[in-house]
């Protein structure tokens, strides 16, 4: 679900063509299935399409190529810490994805709904989109804050970031 609201935030700012997103699991269950029908139900029940998704697998290679890695919760978050381990450059771009919505309180995590429910999917929904609203707000200050600060005739540089949740998402 993240990947697709985290999107969907980015083309209502616009800025899709200045920032990818790529979805990932720390883990290889189900890799190369379609998202959980659960929360393929919820996405299109709030009009979005989560089709397309497919479970990956991410690996420490991917690491270098993202600005940002959002972790769903504190199991993927360590996992992508011991990736990173003894990269000090990398420590502060992994993040909780709540962590961007400042209701939320510090470490908060988004629980994994797979075999719930639709109250529990719909209860995710609403977590990961106000998260994703903080994130694409902040990735748009940043950005900005980087176009003021450019010299004359530069160009800003596409943000990349990455979520992560066991495959299925």
């Amino acid at each position: 679900m993240a990947d697709a609201l985290i999107r969907a935030e980015l083309a209502a700012a616009d800025l899709s063509g200045r920032v990818s997103v790529e979805s990932a699991g720390t883990g290889d269950w189900h890799l190369g299935e379609r998202m959980d029908r659960g929360a393929r139900a919820e996405l299109a029940r709030r009009g979005y399409d989560g089709s397309a998704h497919r479970a990956r697998q991410i690996g420490p290679g991917w690491l270098d190529s993202f600005d940002l890695l959002i972790a769903m919760d504190s199991a993927n978050l360590r996992a992508l810490e011991r990736m990173a381990a003894g990269r000090p450059g990398l420590s502060g771009r992994i993040r909780l994805l709540r962590s961007f919505d400042p209701a939320a309180p510090p470490g908060a995590e988004v629980p994994d709904p797979y075999g719930g429910g639709p109250d529990e999917f719909a209860a995710v929904f609403d977590m990961i989109h106000l998260a994703a609203r903080g994130l694409v707000a902040g990735i748009a200050a940043m950005l900005a804050a980087h176009a003021t600060d450019a010299a004359p005739g530069t160009t800003d540089p596409h943000a990349r970031a990455g979520t992560d949740r066991p495959a299925g998402d």
